[in-house]
């Protein structure tokens, strides 16, 4: 999805084309320092680096921008270099995330009798610390409230994937799943808005273990609503992001 993503959006900026769009993985193949020295070997002397996080954490965003400036360290002639910023509240953000939702529930031979936004869970001392990616999750989901003119009871917001046995950031998505069955809801949907492609924090812990969790205490009907991925609406978002970052460069 990410390569779809960097090829797709090589294409909707093709009119700049002195513009190089690239990709690379945090954790895996290709690295970031494999193409930023790709990048350079081309002669690039102006490096926008878009995380592809909505929502900024130090354990997410700021891991990129780690890794990004540890490979600049060692470069004597070294690019410009601009990061966009996380865009949780972007209004087009929140408009193509309202129409994926719309669009699937109107594919859907049953009505949800609410939808769960799950994000991306972690340790409540990071937040505690400063780290500003729960007020961000609240903020998107409460945009998103808004747009869809749902109020909190229909639209709840969640963390999933916690481990170990510190507390993390509640209400969890599994025990809320769980809870939810019991106490009658019959009908479900999950939204991921944490994240911009699937993966196997979407597609396995929400489309297949929560779906398992919801039916095994009583629900019946589960959906899970994709992410933007690479979609013309969450290429737009990108889009929209990438040019508004390099004013002044092109």
């Amino acid at each position: 999805i990410t390569r779809s993503q960097s090829d797709k959006l090589s294409a909707a900026i093709s009119d700049h084309d002195h513009i190089v769009v690239d990709w690379a993985m945090r954790y895996g193949n290709p690295s970031i320092q494999s193409r930023i020295e790709a990048l350079m070997a081309q002669g690039c002397k102006r490096l926008l680096v878009v995380p592809l996080y909505p929502q900024y954490s130090a354990a997410t965003s700021a891991t990129v921008c780690d890794e990004v400036f540890r490979v600049l360290a060692r470069m004597r002639a070294q690019p410009t270099l601009r990061v966009t910023p996380p865009y949780y509240d972007d209004a087009e953000y929140i408009e193509a995330l309202a129409a994926s939702i719309n669009a699937h529930l109107a594919s859907l031979p049953f009505e949800p009798e609410l939808i769960v936004a799950s994000f991306h869970g972690m340790p409540q001392k990071y937040v505690d610390n400063g780290d500003p990616y729960q007020a961000q999750c609240i903020a998107t989901t409460d945009a998103l409230r808004k747009r869809m003119g749902l109020d909190p009871s229909k639209l709840l917001l969640t963390f999933q994937s916690r481990f170990g046995y510190d507390e993390w950031l509640q209400p969890y998505t599994d025990k809320t799943m769980e809870q939810l069955a019991k106490d009658g809801v019959r009908r479900i949907a999950v939204v991921t808005p944490g994240f911009s492609a699937d993966c196997l924090e979407t597609l396995e812990e929400i489309a297949q273990e929560s779906a398992e969790i919801f039916r095994h205490n009583g629900g019946e009907q589960f959906t899970f609503i994709p992410c933007l991925n690479d979609s013309e609406a969450g290429m737009d978002v990108i889009r929209q992001l990438v040019l508004r970052e390099v004013q002044g460069w092109i």
